[in-house]
């Protein structure tokens, strides 16, 4: 009776310590606590964006023509013997001006004189024979026939002197126009012949420019027009527009261009190289940085710009890409065309953008104003 006792108090304990353990009294509640999310701040998702800008103002701007050429003389003559004979003097060295008529070489005149002395001679004969038939012939004893005769005698005479005087002016080798002796062909005591070149007279002023345009510049270029040539030296010249060929060259498709430019001193020597400077158009263009240059999705090179907002609030504006067109790249900046004539230029964050897209445009203090405020260099580290 007592056994049986025992264990129905074990089954009591038993039940009761699962009743416990179910019912959570032996620890403390450890359920997760629920996590509550705030709500979406709308607002902040809906921000705009902030652009740097500055605005550029076009300005004149003269398109200019680049060619590559090289100085030449505005003429250049080989001064050819008129004569055979030995040259007998040479008063000109290689480099020294001449004036016009100035004497160069001398031909040794050999018996030249002497046949100018015997046509003389015959020339008075002649002269004596002709007036004595003269007389005769006003008196009538001589015929008109014999007279003729006497006057063509008379006439063969002159035109021997004559020839013999132009026989020894050919010895004289002089300067056809003044200019320079560039070079000498022939030395004390050389033979000539007829048509031997014996000197060489260059004249460099003015001096030329000469340089080839193609097919597509040439049209622009018109005689009279100013211009200017930097040598390979460095020094800047300028001149006029002297010659635009009508004729493209058959082997190269291009037109010879001459520049005029005043060589008094003979400074510019022919033959230099020398970019040939030639304004052909005067257009509006904005100067501008490479660095805010973009491409649209397509490829186009252009720029993001701000535009009036009509539809939104005042201080925001639309973005809008403008397509360009370099026509100069300097060391000053770039000068492009197709933009507005005044426009607001976004210089920070434009590939952050996109067109029609709402910003804030924010000066950008990067830039000076002072002069044009796209073509300022930004300083180390500046944020782009």
């Amino acid at each position: 009776m007592r056994l049986n006792r025992s264990y129905l108090i074990a089954a009591l304990l038993a039940v009761g310590v699962t009743a416990w353990i179910a019912s959570g009294s032996l620890g403390e509640d450890r359920r997760e606590p629920q996590i509550t999310k705030p709500p979406v701040d709308l607002d902040a998702l809906r921000e705009t964006t902030r652009v740097r800008v500055a605005t550029s103002v076009a300005t004149p701007r003269l398109i200019e023509l680049s060619l590559t050429g090289h100085t030449e003389a505005v003429r250049a003559v080989d001064v050819k013997a008129e004569t055979f004979g030995q040259i007998e003097e040479l008063l000109v060295e290689k480099g020294e001006r001449v004036a016009v008529g100035q004497l160069i070489a001398r031909i040794d005149a050999r018996d030249r004189q002497a046949r100018l002395r015997e046509a003389q001679a015959l020339l008075r004969q002649r002269q004596i024979e002709f007036e004595a038939a003269r007389k005769l012939n006003e008196r009538g004893f001589r015929a008109e026939t014999q007279l003729a005769e006497s006057r063509a005698t008379l006439d063969a005479a002159e035109a021997t002197v004559e020839a013999a005087e132009v026989a020894l002016e050919d010895l004289q080798i002089v300067a056809p126009f003044e200019g320079v002796l560039d070079d000498r062909m022939m030395d004390l005591g050389d033979y000539v012949e007829t048509g031997d070149s014996i000197a060489r007279v260059v004249d460099l002023d003015p001096v030329l420019v000469i340089a080839p345009a193609n097919e597509r510049d040439v049209r622009h270029l018109r005689v009279g027009e100013p211009g200017s040539a930097m040598l390979a030296t460095g020094e800047e010249i300028w001149g006029r527009i002297r010659f635009v060929a009508s004729e493209a060259n058959s082997q190269t498709r291009t037109f010879r261009v001459e520049l005029e430019v005043d060589n008094p001193d003979g400074q510019v020597p022919a033959g230099m190289t020398a970019i040939m400077h030639l304004p052909v158009d005067r257009i509006m263009a904005h100067q501008i940085t490479p660095a805010i240059l973009t491409l649209d999705d397509d490829g186009v090179l252009g720029l993001r710009t701000v535009q009036d907002n009509e539809d939104g609030e005042p201080e925001t504006g639309v973005v809008r890409f403008v397509p360009i067109s370099i026509v100069e790249d300097t060391s000053e900046g770039l000068f492009v065309t197709g933009l507005p004539e005044e426009v607001t230029l976004i210089t920070v964050g434009q590939e952050f953008v996109k067109d029609g897209e709402l910003v804030i445009g924010m000066p950008d203090p990067e830039f000076d104003r002072s002069a044009n405020p796209l073509t300022a260099e930004r300083p180390a580290g500046a944020d782009r």
